[in-house]
């Protein structure tokens, strides 16, 4: 901290009392206040603090937090890793992680999509992440193909080292605007977003999956240096070598964010054989996949904020027997629109117990029953937990998937469990 400006010093310094009072008063952890105030005292606080540093910046739709997670465990092998591994993911949110950590030399941050190019230019990033596009609040958010170019051409300006999922097309054609990247074959569940070429909007042949290229005008899929073997459960690095994952996450989607981040470690000079061992002791992540105990169930919380998060989440249920609990809210964080219910197959909900909550429960229920999935209604997790164990006395388990601000209320009536 001593090596910043005089005006920068006492920014962060008002930034972190703005943060602490704000986690003393119960209002939040102060991420994004703490910033707030920090860049009204010094409006380029962000460039200032991130100076001196080796930053990646780990951008996608989904993934980002887990991913952000993975990768600053594995960098801990260099010593302290400034990063914001639990969301907050605007400017705001980047300036409290790299004040609140002034003495760490690497940093792992996590970046809103639109932000992108915002952060990566102030901050001269040594590293880039970037993983999936798919819609996701349509409402507020840019279209993804004017998100993709947007990256593209910042990119094309940078320096920057470029780590990216050849699967995902417009991931690819962002890339691809980079002088440096490193391509991995992470995969790409859904692809309802990605049928069209970025390039010149021809129709792109998907076959056999995972290459895909174009017709019209010859873009294709970059050839990979590392893959993930979702049947083995086993990552192939850029010599060939098949390690096991053997993560304590769960799904083909972790699998994807697991090498990634082992293909960030390894620009570090991180080996991947030191870098699992850090990947595996992750069981949780900002309270993603974690299970409370109510009434003697064990109630497992995903969170899914769009189509694509909604795929993957299906993916990861427990046995049909298992029920289920969906909760929907369309606050500001969520956007305001749901139709995007619609792009989502529930038909893989059939023959399992559902219950629809939240906000937006009547919208959910409506589509619901448009995929003739059963369902029942319901407004808190520990009722439906009662009205289960009432009903079946040796029930073990429930599954909730929610979304975004539904799925914080969740986790705060369980005491924010991490």
């Amino acid at each position: 901290m001593s090596e910043l400006p005089l005006r920068a010093q006492l920014a962060a310094a008002l930034g972190k009392g703005a943060a602490t009072l704000s986690r003393a008063t119960g209002r939040g952890d102060g991420s994004v206040i703490g910033g707030r105030v920090a860049l009204k005292v010094e409006p380029d606080l962000l460039a200032k603090l991130a100076r001196g540093r080796r930053l990646s910046l780990v951008s996608a739709t989904n993934g980002k937090t887990t991913t952000t997670r993975l990768i600053a465990s594995a960098l801990r092998e260099l010593g302290d890793i400034a990063t914001n591994e639990h969301g907050a993911n605007m400017p705001t949110g980047h300036i409290t992680a790299l004040a609140d950590s002034p003495d760490a030399r690497n940093g792992v941050l996590e970046v809103d999509e639109k932000y992108l190019p915002q952060v990566l230019r102030e901050t001269n990033a040594a590293v880039v992440v970037l993983m999936n596009l798919s819609r996701d609040q349509m409402d507020r958010a840019s279209e993804i193909n004017l998100l993709a170019k947007k990256w593209r051409e910042a990119l094309a300006k940078s320096e920057t080292h470029v780590i990216a999922n050849a699967d995902d097309p417009l991931v690819a054609w962002a890339g691809l605007g980079a002088r440096y990247a490193t391509w991995v074959s992470a995969g790409q569940r859904w692809k309802e977003d990605s049928w069209c070429c970025p390039e010149c909007g021809g129709h792109l042949k998907r076959d056999p999956d995972p290459h895909w290229e174009c017709p019209e005008c010859g873009l294709r899929r970059p050839d990979t240096s590392w893959a993930v073997d979702n049947q083995t459960d086993s990552v192939i690095d850029p010599n060939g070598q098949r390690l096991p994952l053997q993560l304590n996450l769960p799904g083909d989607a972790n699998r994807a964010n697991a090498v990634i981040a082992l293909a960030t470690a390894a620009a570090y000079g991180i080996h991947p054989k030191q870098a699992l061992p850090r990947l595996r002791e992750i069981r949780s992540v900002a309270g993603r996949y974690t299970s409370v105990v109510t009434n003697g169930v064990e109630v497992r919380l995903l969170l899914a904020k769009n189509p694509a998060g909604w795929l993957e989440s299906f993916a990861v249920l427990s046995p049909p027997h298992v029920p289920v609990i969906l909760s929907i809210n369309a606050q500001v964080p969520d956007g305001k629109d749901t139709s995007w219910l619609w792009d989502v197959d529930y038909t893989v909900l059939r023959g399992r117990r559902v219950f629809c909550m939240g906000e937006r429960r009547t919208d959910l229920a409506l589509r619901l029953e448009t995929d003739e999935v059963p369902f029942e209604i319901a407004d808190r997790v520990d009722e439906v937990v009662a009205k289960l164990k009432a009903e079946q006395p040796d029930i073990t388990k429930v599954d909730v998937i929610a979304n975004y601000t539904a799925f914080q209320q969740i986790r705060t009536a369980y005491g924010r469990v991490q």
